[in-house]
């Protein structure tokens, strides 16, 4: 349809140029325009003389109009198409640009809203959950990944408010969309807790006292509740596809996730807010 569209308007273009640019051709035009006019003319003057035979006459005459109009058609095929494409274009192109219209009932694409978010955005007001026991966070298992855990504060209320109804939030989606229980590992953390880690070594911390968002209450880190136990460890599958999906989360209600840090740390959740860490 567009090949045809541009292939008629060229030869439409080289038409109009010829008749406009090279004398012979507007000569040739006129002198055909004179001689159909002039036989016009005369068809006319003698229908007038003949009077009574008017009509007769009239239907005959029209006839042989036909007649030399489709031979002048013939003759000047070219040119008759060209004037037909002139009278067409506009119309032709109304009707391609009308199908690319949205016209009414047209079903767009819904994105499917986040009730949750939505809620989170309205103001609703999470609780947190009931502390703990501390027996959980002195196990083995514990103890090799994060020592010293059990003497970490999980007081949600030294949380920045923002931060803590955004966190809440995301372990609200965990358990209703993937059935992951979290659990609170560590939130506000002191600036002496934050030099003593520090100490410890790179593979622990690289931040030094209020060079962490934990200092502000704006991060925390988090593991999991699996069969009443805590699960830190990202050598287990199940837990790694849970930290997978609390980055996810996380990130979808606007904090920054470890886990995308070069030294990855994947229960750990930070809500950065300008000017906070200049005070």
């Amino acid at each position: 349809m567009v090949f045809v569209a541009v292939v008629l308007y060229f030869l439409l273009a080289c038409a109009l140029s010829w008749m406009v640019l090279f004398p012979a051709g507007r000569a040739y035009v006129s002198r055909r325009l004179e001689l159909v006019g002039s036989r016009f003319q005369r068809r006319v003057q003698n229908i007038a003389r003949r009077g009574g035979e008017q009509a007769g006459a009239l239907g005959s005459e029209s006839a042989m109009a036909v007649r030399h109009g489709g031979h002048f058609l013939r003759e000047h095929k070219w040119a008759a198409l060209a004037a037909l494409v002139i009278m067409l274009l506009p119309a032709g192109v109304a009707w391609m640009a009308s199908s690319r219209t949205m016209v009414g009932g047209f079903d767009a694409p819904v994105r499917e809203a986040n009730q949750q978010v939505s809620d989170l955005l309205l103001g609703e007001q999470l609780v947190p959950p009931p502390p703990l026991p501390p027996v959980l966070f002195m196990t083995p298992e514990v103890e090799v990944v994060r020592p010293g855990l059990v003497s970490a504060s999980r007081d949600w209320a030294l949380l920045d408010k923002e931060y803590s109804q955004r966190l809440l939030q995301a372990f609200r989606i965990m358990k209703e969309r993937h059935g992951y229980d979290m659990a609170l590992l560590e939130g506000y953390r002191s600036p002496e807790r934050q030099d003593a880690l520090a100490a410890q070594g790179s593979n622990v911390t690289n931040a030094k006292a209020f060079q962490s968002w934990h200092q502000y209450g704006l991060a925390a880190d988090c593991a999991f509740l699996r069969e009443g136990k805590l699960v830190i460890s990202e050598r287990d599958p199940w837990a790694m596809r849970g930290y997978q999906l609390f980055g996810e989360v996380a990130e979808s209600l606007g904090l920054t996730w470890g886990g995308r840090w070069k030294m990855m740390d994947f229960g750990h959740t930070e809500l950065r807010v300008d000017g906070v860490r200049k005070k």
